[in-house]
């Protein structure tokens, strides 16, 4: 099952001339808690990687029905803290230009294993659609032959994207997920992913190259944990993502914003979630092997709140909290605060709401199908309740005279019709 996503549009938001300068050292309190909330964070999604790659080890060395559910289950876990450091992308180029190494999607999975025959053998975009890096022990990328013959860390690194082409993705949480569930070929119907415990036993392999297809997953699992621990570096004292903002504090906080406001609209209400719903194409879900794309979505709002109310509960539950947002607004605008506070709640709720509908009732997919009116209903209620939030990080922006910020749009938001295209 491939993923497939339209390239998103921006655009950009004017604020005032700042007439009255924010408080240098309110804004440099505001800031210094939100590099101190995302320390924390990448910390947790390294610790919950570290173990989800134990569970990895233990699935490889001793494959069982047992040992492959408590690697997915540990992959699901890992999911909640990373998808909380979502809003720390678009305004952070550190993060931004590092996250497709751990969170790309959407993926052409024949790149790296097998696929059913309804995947197709070659793609007009894309000579590697269907390069099945774990059956073969060389490929060839843009003319020139690559050696597969061992599964590295470093090689699946430096195939990721190969040939220029987004979907070739080889590393991060998605090129995990596919190895632990194997394609999703429900369509719309119920069901998730549903890969042998066998395809790792190469005593009693299934599908071929066990050994290899093991260590695939292997690799991909420890490149994850080492690129996390690098974000964890990023975002310590003396951290390069924490000394860019800290050098000029007000801009941090337009970069706060676009990080809150983007993600909002373009990324998670666009790309996520409408674009899915207009297609009612279970292939543009987040998480597409796994179904859980309906925890990805709420983690993601959870993050976006917790970022404007600078507070954050962490994996172990002790809380980090300090100077806000909510702070700053709420001695601007304390009505404007609260409309803000109010519509973050809001979302997560609906969040929740849809979260809960797919552990009771159906998942994601079968959500946005076609004809599914309630279905279709309960994510539209989410993907209005993240339009109308990022109306109010809009206000907030004029509201603290900021200069401009640029926000992620989407055609499936701004420009409907391109997506039909």
């Amino acid at each position: 099952m491939s993923c497939f996503r339209s390239l998103g549009l921006s655009f950009v938001l004017t604020a005032a001339i700042p007439q009255v300068a924010i408080a240098h050292d309110s804004a440099e309190a505001v800031v210094e808690n939100y590099a101190n909330i995302a320390l924390a964070k990448y910390e947790d999604s390294h610790t919950a990687a570290k173990t989800l790659n134990d569970a990895i080890t233990e699935f490889v060395k001793a494959p069982s029905e047992a040992s492959h559910q408590a690697a997915k289950s540990a992959w699901i876990a890992a999911r909640v803290p990373y998808q909380q450091t979502e809003a720390y992308r678009f305004g952070n180029a550190i993060v931004d230009d590092w996250e497709g190494r751990v969170n790309a999607w959407p993926l052409d999975e024949g790149l790296i294993d097998y696929v059913d025959t309804s995947y197709g053998t070659e793609s007009d975009v894309n000579d590697l659609y269907n390069a099945n890096l774990v059956a073969n022990s060389s490929i060839t990328v843009n003319g020139e032959k690559v050696d597969a013959s061992s599964i590295t860390p470093e090689l699946i690194e430096g195939l990721n994207e190969a040939g220029d082409i987004e979907a070739n993705v080889t590393t991060g949480y998605h090129a995990i997920e596919f190895l632990l569930w194997g394609q999703d070929l429900n369509g719309t119907g119920k069901g998730a992913g549903d890969r042998p415990f066998t395809d790792f036993d190469p005593e009693n392999c299934t599908n071929g190259n066990c050994d290899r297809r093991a260590a695939y997953l292997k690799a991909a699992s420890s490149l994850l944990l080492s690129d996390l621990e690098e974000m964890v570096d990023n975002w310590k004292g003396d951290g390069e993502a924490r000394k860019v903002l800290m050098a000029e504090p007000e801009k941090g906080l337009s970069t706060i914003l676009t990080g809150m406001g983007s993600l909002s609209y373009g990324e998670l209400a666009g790309e996520r979630m409408k674009l899915g719903l207009l297609l009612h194409d279970p292939e543009e879900e987040h998480d597409c092997f796994s179904d859980n794309t309906h925890n990805s979505h709420l983690y993601d709002a959870l993050g976006i709140q917790n970022v404007y109310l600078g507070t954050y509960e962490r994996i172990d539950g002790s809380t980090v909290s300090g100077a806000s947002l909510s702070d700053l607004v709420s001695h601007k605008d304390s009505a404007l605060d609260n409309e803000l506070k109010e519509k973050l709640a809001f979302t997560v709720k609906k969040m929740r709401d849809m979260a809960d509908r797919a552990s009771s009732v159906e998942a994601y997919d079968q959500m946005i199908s076609e004809g599914n009116e309630e279905g279709n209903a309960v994510v539209q209620t989410a993907i209005d309740a993240l339009v109308d939030q990022t109306r109010s990080i809009e206000r907030v922006v004029a509201a603290l005279e900021l200069d401009k910020i640029e926000l992620e749009g989407s055609d499936s938001l701004d420009n409907p019709n391109a997506v039909f295209e």
